[in-house]
């Protein structure tokens, strides 16, 4: 079989008639499919209906320090909960604060204050001439939107198949005051599903910035998310290696249940130094007298210890892993011969990166809306919504069935087959 750049432009255009023909037959079964978000299936959520169960009102809401969690009270969580999320993040639970359902809200908050009361006692972000956030691209595009509903400048560094690309992270943190921060997902990336290498986090651990209120963001959302129980990513825990290396306050790690429980009813945390975690709370006695305790308990009590959550997420994985399974073997059947395209095979977290030919991103997406199957908008995993190459796209496989997802990648495939085909011949007929 020919690539499509080996191909003429007479057979080009036969192929994309083809091509036009299936479309169009596509078009006449009215699919109506929506996989633009990373969220868990219902089968998903079924898991976790033993929350509903674990607590009623003959329970005792008492936990083991005598903490009644129907009161006010514990404003860093309860002990239990602590522990819990302690050894899923791997810290002490010493260092960590438990919050509500959303990890991202977090992260709001903590830009929020650093904005409005800056960071240890630094200047306000608000009063300073200019704030910039690094941001790792492709990247999350929620966090994103945070930084620039601030007004905070992002600049893009790409990412490598090992995180970001640490000599520019190096050279733009040492050079530039301004620079305060940088968006991290480092183990299995959104939207990449890779991790970072064990270098990666030690150089992170040893950056030397400027800006004194400097701090890496590190979202480690999907640490315990893997798809297979013999091949897994390992991550190096980075509190510990910037304790080693003599930078402690550093870091804000933050983690969730998210999608491990209910995402709108899980429960949130971040972990960082003794120095730090001072300062969150500070500002967090202001704020609120505790978090939902009685949530807490209920995370407690269902999964018993960090051995039952693992167990939890095995179950997960075999829900998705098939998904994602399926993704991989459509592409490259439909795909794989012909060079247009390209995509990540994560070993766990809930994307795959596809990359069309330069160009051709939102040609496919668009075309797969008309089609009734919904992308994350092209350009979404770039600040701005701004991908310079109009090349990625952001595949999401966890939410819809696996029937349902197989016919919606089977669709996708045959949109970039004609974008790709329709670009190609426009080249080669402007080189003529």
């Amino acid at each position: 079989m020919k690539t499509y750049a080996e191909m003429s432009i007479e057979e080009l255009k036969s192929e994309l008639a083809e091509l036009k023909k299936q479309y169009q037959a596509v078009q006449a079964q009215d699919i109506h499919l929506d996989m633009s978000r990373g969220k868990p299936s219902i089968e998903q959520l079924n898991l976790s209906m033993g929350l509903m169960d674990v607590l009623d009102s003959s329970s005792d809401l008492t936990c083991e320090d005598g903490t009644d969690c129907r009161n006010y009270g514990q404003l860093s969580g309860i002990v239990e909960a602590r522990q819990l999320l302690g050894d899923m993040m791997e810290n002490n639970p010493k260092d960590i604060i438990i919050y509500g359902n959303s990890s991202l809200n977090v992260m709001f908050d903590t830009i929020s204050r650093a904005w409005t009361h800056g960071i240890m006692g630094s200047t306000p972000w608000c009063r300073l001439p200019e704030v910039k956030f690094l941001c790792p691209v492709p990247g999350y595009d929620r966090h994103f939107a945070i930084t620039e509903y601030f007004g905070i400048k992002m600049i893009p560094v790409p990412m490598t198949p090992t995180g970001p690309d640490m000599d520019l992270v190096e050279k733009y943190v040492s050079e530039d005051d301004s620079i305060k921060g940088i968006w991290c997902v480092p183990k299995y990336s959104n939207p990449q599903g890779i991790s970072y290498s064990d270098t990666t986090v030690r150089r992170f651990a040893r950056l030397k910035p400027a800006a004194n209120d400097f701090r890496i963001f590190w979202d480690n959302a999907y640490g315990i998310h893997h798809l297979y129980d013999d091949h897994q990513d390992y991550l190096i825990e980075i509190l510990a290696e910037c304790k080693r290396a003599g930078n402690p306050d550093l870091v804000y790690k933050f983690s969730s249940t998210s999608k491990i429980t209910f995402p709108g009813s899980g429960i949130a945390a971040v972990a960082t130094s003794p120095n730090n975690m001072e300062d969150f709370l500070s500002h967090l006695r202001r704020q609120t007298i505790g978090h939902d305790k009685v949530n807490q308990l209920r995370h407690v009590r269902f999964f018993g210890d960090i051995h039952g959550m693992v167990e939890h997420m095995r179950k997960h994985a075999d829900i998705i892993r098939p998904k994602f399974e399926a993704v991989e073997e459509i592409l490259e059947k439909e795909l794989g011969e012909l060079e247009i395209g390209s995509w990540t095979k994560p070993l766990g977290g809930y994307f795959i990166l596809f990359d069309s030919l330069p160009g051709c991103a939102k040609d496919i997406v668009a075309r797969a809306k008309k089609a009734g199957v919904i992308i994350t908008p092209a350009g979404a995993t770039w600040p701005y919504g701004k991908d310079p190459n109009d090349s990625n796209i952001r595949i999401a496989p966890t939410y819809p069935g696996l029937d349902d997802l197989k016919k919606a990648m089977t669709v996708f495939a045959l949109c970039v087959k004609i974008a790709s085909a329709k670009k190609l011949i426009a080249e080669k007929e402007a080189a003529q």
